[in-house]
């Protein structure tokens, strides 16, 4: 199993491996660099077909928070960590203090939060063995909302540069994930007036969005092929490859999960198609705004979090703008207005 010559390695500055007999603890931490600041990305308990797929998963995710900290203009690094295993089965009050346990041992070069299958409740328990974790309950607690106000922005921000107005009215949003961000969003949609057609593999949540947003239902591959004029992946990443973005008919793809292009190429075939992408790490940054708000000296503020949220708006815009201007995809803009930072910090 390489690492080093990993096609997703990119110059990381650790790669931890943890293990506890005891509980049962299989970990990965990844720190992709610390040139802004400490690394803050969040922990994702998933039950990984192989340890392979798990190291995919965690040099993508933290390579994209080191992008995603710098777009979003916080003084923050970018790492990530993953528990193997089943959340519904491994987890216990043990297993993530043996978690904490590993993470102080990298003395804040690494903050942990929550992401998928990991509450605030769990990160509270890690916190008892580690004060380098983030998003607590009582402080900045739980980043769904403004992950998911961010990527509403977000949205608006794409139909103005491709539709000329930032109107939600009657513009129909295939939502695919219903999850905590994945329904706020859909919150904010409603109210806007938009159209939502929605799937999910947890099915009470899909009746929950047809009864309080008027929803149409479809099934989980469905989604592709739907009539509509913005698709929003909210679930798992991947879902934008070759088969799916066949299938398309939408003009933008805007949503809050993280690594949506399967391959780096698939920017530029969404280009090609003339579908306007907004970068995944610069739209769902809402999250760790809130949590970078809590981290400073001076305490957290909901307002001044808030205003930074919303800014994702200007921020997309600039960055559609510019991928204009070069005839590139947003994508490979994004990259490099990240790295232009980078720079600029190490400087």
């Amino acid at each position: 199993m390489a690492v080093f010559n990993h096609s997703e390695f990119d110059n990381h500055e650790q790669v931890v491996f943890c293990s506890d007999a005891e509980t049962g603890l299989k970990a990965i931490i990844a720190v992709h660099s610390t040139a802004l600041g400490p690394a803050v990305g969040g922990c994702r308990l998933w039950n990984y077909a192989s340890d392979e797929d798990a190291i995919n998963d965690v040099l993508r995710l933290s390579r994209g928070m080191t992008y995603k900290n710098a777009m979003a203009g916080l003084p923050l690094g970018g790492g990530k960590s993953v528990i193997i295993g089943d959340a519904k089965s491994i987890k216990s009050e043990a297993l993530f203090r043996a978690f904490g346990r590993m993470v102080h041992r990298l003395s804040g070069s690494y903050y942990s939060a929550e992401d998928v299958n990991i509450t605030t409740g769990d990160i509270m328990i890690v916190n008892k063995e580690t004060p380098f974790v983030a998003g607590l309950e009582g402080k900045s607690g739980n980043p769904a909302p403004f992950t998911a106000l961010g990527t509403y922005r977000g949205i608006k921000a794409a139909a103005k540069h491709q539709f000329g107005s930032d109107d939600l009215r009657g513009k129909t949003v295939a939502v695919q994930g219903l999850g905590s961000v994945g329904f706020y969003l859909c919150e904010h949609l409603h109210r806007d007036g938009a159209k939502l057609i929605v799937t999910d593999i947890n099915q009470d949540a899909v009746k929950r969005a047809v009864e309080q947003f008027a929803a149409v239902a479809v099934g989980l591959d469905d989604i592709y092929r739907v009539d509509a004029d913005i698709y929003a992946p909210c679930a798992l990443g991947a879902t934008l490859n070759d088969n799916t973005i066949s299938q398309l008919k939408v003009r933008i793809i805007a949503g809050c999960a993280n690594n949506q292009l399967k391959e780096a190429r698939h920017g530029e075939v969404l280009r090609q198609k003339g579908i306007l992408y907004a970068p995944d790490y610069v739209i769902n940054a809402g999250g760790i705004i809130n949590v970078a708000f809590e981290m400073r000296p001076q305490g957290y503020s909901e307002a001044e979090s808030t205003a930074k949220v919303m800014a994702i708006y200007d921020t997309l815009l600039n960055l559609f703008q510019r991928a204009d201007a070069e005839q590139q995809p947003t994508s490979v803009v994004a990259d490099l207005m990240a790295q232009e930072i980078i720079r600029r910090g190490k400087a």
